[in-house]
């Protein structure tokens, strides 16, 4: 395959997710107040876009509230510094079974599934301009549970997030989740553009593994634009897969801790970090304007 990649890149900071991360890492943003002030630190190193889970500002564990969400994205607004919001629509869709031998009922604890008009709740609060739409179910090895997308629930929670205007995130962590996103674009549920993020490295998903990645990318349609990431150790070379790859980046405490062996990072330096590697590959990143521009995006202020 030759190489494709583009001129211009954007970064995406993801800067806390949901994942049990708030405990091995005090960089980690817990509060809305932390989360924004992350999201304005990382725009102001380079990333135009920051995709954005809300935690429990006392436990840190993950949430879904949605006035926690609007604090975040009020605080973002409010700044003096631009930046593409992105939030998550992945959560209230975890299953926790009992055990093996008797799966019924379901654990309550853990357990948080509920309606599609719930899950997008938050969106129609903060109207961001981009949301994530998960768009598979998947088993992760964090623990024994099953994010669950059935086709109805996908259905019904992107043309809502479609109604609202937002821009529709596929995030992607298997080739058939891609399958699956191609059917939604076809039946005009997804409309165009079309904006692809290609998770890799995630257990129990697509392996990142280089031949893995580029059977992803080949199934990206030619007519989407795509990201892609990896998590852990092998972030900061995704920034330059996804680069020569014709993809843009994300890197960001949700998907890995440390800045090298030792050294706790921020996002903010894992932004630098990747705005390095990128402009030494030749390529130049994108400001927020020009995002907006690619995507045909709308910077609203909250209803």
């Amino acid at each position: 395959m030759p190489l494709a990649m583009r001129k211009k890149v954007f970064i995406t900071a993801a800067l806390t997710g949901s994942g049990s991360t708030q405990d091995r890492s005090d960089k980690v943003p817990r509060s809305p107040e932390q989360i924004a002030q992350a999201a304005i630190d990382a725009a102001k190193a380079g990333a135009a876009v920051v995709h954005c889970h809300v935690r429990d500002p006392d436990t840190g564990a993950p949430a879904r509230d949605v006035h926690l969400y609007r604090e975040v994205v009020e605080r973002i607004r409010s700044s003096e510094v631009d930046v593409v919001i992105n939030l998550t629509a992945g959560m209230g869709g975890d299953i926790v079974f009992g055990p093996t031998d008797a799966p019924l009922p379901l654990a309550e604890q853990g357990t948080d599934m509920v309606g599609a008009a719930e899950r997008v709740a938050h969106l129609e609060a903060c109207l961001p301009e981009i949301a994530t739409l998960d768009c598979g179910t998947m088993n992760f090895a964090e623990a024994d549970y099953v994010m669950t997308n059935t086709p109805g629930m996908l259905r019904d929670m992107a043309g809502r997030m479609a109604d609202l205007g937002i821009q529709i995130e596929i995030e992607a962590f298997d080739t058939g989740h891609l399958w699956f996103a191609r059917q939604l674009v076809d039946e005009g549920i997804i409309p165009a553009p079309v904006m692809v993020q290609l998770c890799m490295g995630i257990p129990w998903g697509a392996p990142d593994d280089l031949n893995t990645f580029m059977a992803m990318v080949n199934n990206v349609p030619r007519d989407w634009l795509y990201s892609a990431f990896s998590i852990g150790r092998h972030q900061m070379p995704y920034v330059a897969a996804a680069v020569l790859s014709g993809a843009n980046v994300r890197v960001g405490l949700e998907d890995n801790l440390w800045l090298e062996k030792g050294r706790l990072a921020t996002n903010a330096e894992l932004v630098e970090r990747a705005v390095t590697i990128i402009e030494a590959m030749g390529v130049e990143v994108m400001t927020p304007d020009e995002v907006r521009t690619e995507l045909q995006l709308t910077k609203r202020a909250l209803p």
